[in-house]
């Protein structure tokens, strides 16, 4: 559409969403400045040096081929010895909320990486948070973004009383050092970071973890279990779906799918012909995890992607990428990413996608319903 005969209104929310989505970037740059300092003040040569290796360390013949390869499945009956379940508090429309961690049954790919990674002990214990009646019903995974996860703030970020209304149990995952599994020094998450061999390794953690909520969740009755994911859960959303065919569905919203495009995006990568060649390099460092390295597992009318107009930290070519590639439903909202007004209407084409499906009732809830 152009974008002159758009409403006045959605213009005025996405300038708006647009200058705070603006200032979260700088506040964002100015954060990691300190941990990105060393790998950005590397020649151009230096670093394209440095991402040929990584690139190589993480390009074993069928690894993306055969992503079993660089993400093996998780014995969950190990998992299940060392599970902690916590009655937390009930919820006052129905159901508990309950706690549950796990040691994370990740090893490091890669051995450069090994010990540096393994050294923050808090990212070795998984956490999750469930909301609802504890099985029964299709369960839902929601994955959080960058700097995020803590729990109290994502019970605010998400609808987790609506998606309970509706018919779903909700699961709050905690990506690797984010959350509880942080740095205990309070600082920025090395994953994804300054060396692209953690975004390797936080990713194919991730994945591990992720299987192994799903597969508890079924245990505890689910009949089927799918994601959404915000940003950077976004990302991990989608990246779940070439990989795990057994997921009821996937939905990335307001989506990061490529590091080396936010690199490039924020400015990190320099300008001209160097801009091009290094961002090149990182698709290549990270192709292992890249959710556009394999196709989607999941049909098209299992998968939505959402995209907000405004949205300058994950700009919409972001979600467009994605949706191409994956074939997939893009619904494009005004808005941004922290400016989110597109929610509404991107959880009612949610529902309606669910509910095509046969995992949601058509009429749950009543009044509420008709209103949500």
């Amino acid at each position: 559409m152009d974008p002159t005969l758009r409403p006045i209104s959605d213009r005025l929310i996405g300038s708006a969403a647009a200058t705070v989505d603006r200032a979260i970037v700088a506040t964002l740059q100015l954060a990691n400045r300190r941990v990105r300092r060393g790998p950005e003040a590397l020649s151009h040569e230096e670093r394209i040096a440095r991402l040929a290796l990584i690139r190589d360390a993480y390009s074993t013949p069928g690894l993306v081929a055969s992503p079993e390869r660089y993400f093996p499945r998780p014995d969950v009956r190990a998992v299940e010895a060392t599970l902690r379940q916590r009655p937390l508090r009930p919820l006052p429309w129905g159901g508990h909320v309950v706690s549950l961690s796990w040691l994370s049954t990740f090893e490091p790919f890669h051995e450069s990486v090994r010990d540096a990674y393994l050294r923050h002990t808090p990212n070795r214990t998984a956490h999750a948070q469930l909301y609802g009646t504890g099985g029964g019903r299709p369960a839902v995974i929601l994955v959080h973004g960058y700097m995020a996860g803590q729990f109290s703030f994502e019970e605010r970020v998400w609808p987790v009383r609506w998606l309970n209304r509706h018919g779903l149990d909700v699961a709050l995952a905690l990506l690797p050092f984010h959350g509880l599994r942080g740095p205990r020094d309070g600082g920025p998450t090395p994953f994804p970071g300054a060396d692209p061999r953690f975004t390797n390794e936080g990713f194919r953690q991730a994945v591990a973890d992720l299987r192994v909520l799903a597969a508890l969740l079924a245990a505890r009755g689910a009949p089927a279990v799918g994601m959404m994911g915000m940003s950077l859960g976004g990302y991990t959303t989608s990246l779940m779906a070439t990989l795990e065919p057994s997921l009821a569905f996937a939905v990335p919203i307001i989506p990061l799918s490529s590091v080396a495009d936010f690199a490039r995006d924020q400015g990190r990568l320099g300008t001209g012909a160097r801009a091009a060649a290094q961002h090149r390099a990182l698709e290549e460092a990270n192709r292992v995890v890249s959710p556009l390295a394999r196709p989607s597992m999941l049909p098209p009318e299992r998968l939505l992607v959402i995209g907000a107009e405004a949205d300058r930290v994950t700009p919409i070519h972001h979600a467009e990428r994605l949706a191409r590639h994956f074939d997939a439903p893009l619904l494009r909202l005004p808005g941004g990413h922290i400016l989110q007004a597109w929610r509404r209407p991107a959880f009612r084409a949610v529902r309606a996608m669910l509910r095509r499906q046969g995992l949601l009732p058509v009429g749950p809830g009543g009044r509420e319903a008709s209103r949500g």
